[in-house]
């Protein structure tokens, strides 16, 4: 009775607490809401004032831009007004929303220090929180570096060369940062902190600190060395152990030791050829108003409906099995089978249903038994979708894509392309700038196969409407032929995927290949099916199970369908056509291929 008694006092003393604290609230809730009204009263008043006249020295305004014509859309405010037929090659590049122009004196993010700046002390330029200058913002500053003339740099990287000379005297460093393609050469004396341990081990692969001043070069390669005032060791490197030491490998021979490889002036430069892409894939879509959508790596769903999926299973061994004798995948992790994602179409469908223009730009996986230069198990994919977009639509923007990411490639990838097209790929600078230059040629799947069985050649597989075209014939398309990009539209329906939409013909969906000119088909899309009815028909032709894996997926067809389009594109294609490497296991960092899945 005493326990009730004082837990009876407890409740009470509580009430009396809550009710005080909502009390305090309200009287809080009611003091804002006078600041507020003030608030709002001295702007009214403000603003009801008339404008202070102009100093007679303050010049007078510029008048006032003409009026923007007449239009049925509004652009919301902080967005730029998305037209597919925007320019989007040849043009000065412009900044994107929500982005600030890079300067050589901009200062670094999070941190009030300057980026290669210059400083009175004479500090040559370091960038952020490093207390270092990378190789790429000294060699192609402005002037060429020559701005930094007499000011004290330090730079960080890996010894390509070490050519101790004079008798012993001093000793000439090409050192590499990554940063860029060039390496810095740096002069370092034998009165230099440090020259005792680098002339004792003047190996490649050395990873090194090196402080000195900036100075004019005699040589003709670059403006400027630095003369090193101090050397410092940060890293042996064994040159009987060592892969590289004794200059160029095999890139065969590369793949086995890729945590090594992108030293090497390929891979490195391949690296950021890569990188150069990537951004160009995010300002391409980011410019044009598409929302980046991150779609999921395990899925129920196979997006193709070819089965050659990877299974993500946590089943212990020995594997439970149902009544049936079957994997009985209900006491699986997901309490059903999942799968590595072949594609985030379907996904991104879902947020092009909702946000109207998305990109999914992730890895996808595909346990497809190849061995072929053109296969990987593991690879980079590039998913836009588009609603209220038809296939004409679908083909303007995969047309100004891939111009837009080669120009990016051609404007900021120098010294990378010069490499490629001596020693990779004779032509390859042309070649680029020919796919941006040249007119995009449109034609049906029939007409294709009409124009490769008119051609006098003897064809390997002969060109039969029905079946797909073959890399031989899409290189006369586009080489022989037309002499350019080539979009194949049209295609027959039983060799392509049950989502396509079926054309009035009941023979061809409204898909699209975009073939180039030595690499043959880069890009796949097509408009998608919107009207239930005939996916539904589609699915059952194809032999896809709607079941509870696809259920959302027809769904988006009963609630508020709308014609939409989207294309894919493999981006270590992408890399492979912008490089001119001819096996996707380069374009890659690490690759997975049957057998290899290192790393």
């Amino acid at each position: 009775m005493a326990d009730d008694q004082a837990m009876l006092e407890q409740l009470r003393s509580l009430r009396i607490s809550v009710e005080e604290e909502r009390q305090q609230a309200i009287k809080r809730i009611s003091q804002l809401e006078a600041e507020n009204k003030k608030l709002k009263d001295k702007l009214a008043e403000a603003s009801s004032k008339p404008a202070a006249p102009a100093p007679a020295s303050t010049p007078a305004p510029a008048p006032a831009p003409a009026p923007a014509p007449a239009s049925t859309t509004r652009v919301p405010p902080g967005h730029t007004e998305y037209t597919w037929s925007s320019p989007m090659v040849g043009t000065t590049a412009t900044v994107p929303p929500g982005h600030t122009e890079y300067t050589w004196g901009a200062t670094a993010a999070g941190s009030d220090q300057q980026v290669d700046s210059s400083s009175a002390s004479g500090q040559a330029p370091a960038i952020g929180m490093y207390k270092r200058t990378p190789i790429n913002r000294l060699l192609f500053a402005p002037q060429g570096g020559l701005e930094y003339v007499d000011q004290t740099v330090t730079v960080c990287g890996w010894a390509r060369t070490v050519r101790v000379q004079g008798g012993g005297k001093f000793a000439f460093v090409e050192l590499n940062d990554g940063s860029c393609f060039t390496n810095l050469q740096n002069v370092v004396n034998d009165d230099c902190e440090g020259w005792t341990q680098l002339s004792a081990t003047p190996y490649v692969g050395l990873s090194l600190r090196i402080t000195g001043k900036v100075v004019k070069s005699p040589g003709k390669n670059q403006k400027v060395e630095v003369k090193a005032t101090e050397v410092e060791i940060l890293g042996e490197c064994d040159p009987l152990k060592y892969p590289m030491a004794k200059g160029r490998v095999a890139l065969e021979t590369l793949r086995g030791i890729a945590h090594l490889r992108p030293r090497t002036n390929t891979i490195g430069s391949m690296a950021r050829v890569r990188n150069t892409l990537a951004m160009a894939v995010h300002e391409f879509f980011q410019k044009h108003g598409a929302a980046y959508v991150h779609t999921p790596i395990l899925t129920s769903a196979d997006c193709e409906g070819a089965g050659e999926q990877f299974c993500v299973s946590t089943l212990p061994h020995p594997t439970p099995v149902d009544k049936q004798g079957q994997v009985d995948y209900s006491k699986d992790f997901f309490g059903q089978r999942v799968f590595l994602s072949v594609s985030g179409q379907l996904e991104a469908e879902v947020y092009a249903n909702a946000l109207t223009s998305v990109y999914t730009f992730g890895p996808t996986f595909r346990a497809e038994n190849s061995h072929t230069a053109r296969h990987l198990a593991e690879f980079w994919m590039i998913e836009p979708e588009f609603a209220f977009a038809n296939l004409d639509d679908n083909i303007r923007i995969a047309v100004g894509f891939i111009k837009y990411c080669i120009q990016a490639v051609l404007d900021r990838c120098g010294d990378e392309l010069n490499f490629f097209d001596k020693f990779v790929s004779k032509g390859l600078k042309q070649h680029l700038a020919e796919i941006i230059s040249k007119e995009v040629t449109v034609v049906t799947y029939t007409k294709a196969i009409e124009d490769c069985a008119k051609a006098k050649k003897k064809w390997e597989f002969q060109p039969k409407w029905g079946e797909d075209l073959a890399s031989e014939h899409e290189r006369y398309l586009t080489e022989d032929l037309y002499k350019g990009p080539v979009v194949v539209t049209d295609w027959p329906k039983d060799i392509k995927a049950f989502y396509m939409r079926l054309n009035d013909d009941n023979k061809t969906v409204a898909a699209m290949d975009v073939l180039l000119p030595r690499v043959g088909e880069m890009i796949g899309g097509s408009q998608r099916e919107e009207r239930i009815d005939v996916l539904h028909r589609r699915m059952e032709e194809c032999g896809v199970e709607e079941g509870k894996t696809l259920k959302w997926y027809t769904d988006l067809r009963r609630f508020g369908t709308t014609p939409h389009s989207g294309f894919g594109l493999g981006f270590e294609r992408l890399v492979m056509l912008c490089t001119g490497l001819e096996n996707i296991r380069d374009a890659i960092p690490f690759p997975r291929y049957p057998g290899h899945c290192e790393y």
